[in-house]
């Protein structure tokens, strides 16, 4: 099994401790790029993907950098209906 398929599949466990770093790495993977709106996005960070014309914006977590579970819950629920995942 790759890393691209054992980053998937943690993934799709919905972790507690699964990491912004992590998740970054997961939607590029998955095709998507960062798009960033400058210096006043915040906390802000948009991603694009392309191919499939799709966007999300996530909030980077602080002051830690673990994801909240709602937020897994949302993602999963982004991706699978889009068909990444």
């Amino acid at each position: 099994m790759s890393t691209k398929e054992k980053l998937i599949k943690r993934f799709k466990k919905q972790p507690t401790d699964f990491t912004f770093d992590e998740l970054m790495r997961l939607f590029s993977i998955l095709g998507f790029e960062p798009n960033n709106k400058g210096a006043t996005s915040g906390s802000r960070v948009g991603l694009i993907h392309l191919e499939k014309k799709l966007s999300y914006t996530i909030h980077k977590p602080h002051p830690d950098c673990f994801i909240k579970s709602y937020v897994m819950r949302q993602l999963t629920q982004y991706l699978t209906e889009n068909g990444l995942i």
